[in-house]
């Protein structure tokens, strides 16, 4: 009779057990309230997409995992221009992106306009001036985006297979070029024959000898593995340039106000972070590029300004000129 008992007891506990291991099974995870998705144009060792990752961490850490960012590189989610339109019809939330705005409001081709600026102080300025304020606000009305601090991008070089000193050397080369109105008009006036092409497509049309160069700022050159199928980085510096993080103002609408508060603290962080990582690696690019194999070449800086001229200018708005000559004469109020 005991033993019978404690057969029953024993089965009931068992079963008792059973159940809740299956259901404990059965259960999933809690969803976050927020998923945001984020596409990057650069690689993962890029100072843009590892502060993303940081971001990442802390606003999960803050929000208590109410919101939760998955970031994705090289162009992974979509190219940059496409993923501007994703924002805007809500499929994605974040990128990183600048001048490429130019196609939606004229401001943004001060951002990354050639032979503009000259150092990262000057970018600085622009930035926390009016200018800065008035390139904010247009983001927002007219492009639905949603800047979240900047991010410093460096100067921007031309690489090729051949040293370029002076621009006459540069009639017939085919270069590749970011989809931005001021690059085109710059680069056809010095010479060269410009192909506007998806960031990601370059390494392969390098390689393919589709194109025979490039340009951009040293680290995005290392990151991307151009010195594999590039020799030469000409340092014609023709453009100091910055990024925006950005978030697709409905989607950031979307946030109760405490969570608002949080993201945009978190995205403060977040180019804090980065811009201790992109001044650390402004130390020691120069020469990791060396050790890889390209050859740094002294141009004719002077030659280059004169020989693009008015161009940009002249296909400025008479107001985008008048700001155009507060820039130059640093007198922007």
């Amino acid at each position: 009779m005991l033993n019978t008992t404690f057969l029953k007891l024993y089965c009931k506990c068992l079963i008792i057990a059973v159940t809740f291991l299956l259901f404990s099974g059965c259960t999933t995870k809690k969803e976050p309230e927020f998923l945001i998705r984020a596409s990057l144009l650069v690689g993962e060792d890029h100072s843009w997409f590892k502060a993303f990752k940081y971001f990442e961490k802390i606003i999960k850490e803050r929000s208590g995992g109410r919101i939760v960012v998955h970031s994705y590189h090289s162009e992974q989610l979509a190219k940059e221009i496409e993923a501007i339109r994703l924002i805007q019809s809500g499929v994605i939330d974040m990128t990183t992106t600048s001048s490429l705005l130019s196609n939606w409001t004229e401001i943004m081709t001060f951002c990354e306009m050639p032979f503009l600026l000259e150092n990262p102080n000057q970018v600085s300025n622009l930035i926390n001036g009016p200018l800065g304020k008035r390139i904010h606000k247009e983001m927002l009305e007219k492009t639905g985006l949603r800047p979240l601090g900047y991010f410093q991008a460096g100067a921007r070089h031309l690489t090729s297979n051949k040293p370029i000193k002076h621009p006459d050397q540069l009639k017939g080369l085919i270069l590749r070029i970011p989809n931005v109105p001021s690059f085109v008009t710059a680069w056809e006036a010095l010479g060269a024959k410009t192909t506007p092409m998806a960031f990601s497509e370059v390494f392969t049309s390098l390689q393919q000898g589709t194109i025979d160069a490039q340009e951009n700022p040293l680290a995005l050159i290392k990151v991307s593995g151009f010195y594999e199928v590039q020799k030469y980085v000409n340092l014609t510096g023709h453009v100091v340039s910055w990024t925006y993080p950005v978030i697709g103002e409905k989607q950031f609408q979307e946030f109760p106000d405490d969570l608002k508060k949080i993201f945009l603290e978190a995205a403060s962080d977040m180019q804090a972070y980065e811009r201790n990582l992109f001044l650390e690696n402004e130390k020691k690019i120069k020469e990791e590029l060396e050790a890889l194999g390209m050859t740094f070449v002294t141009v004719d800086n002077p030659a280059f300004i004169e020989k693009c001229g008015n161009a940009i200018f002249n296909t400025l708005s008479p107001e985008m000129q008048k700001i155009y000559t507060t820039i130059k004469t640093n007198e922007y109020k």
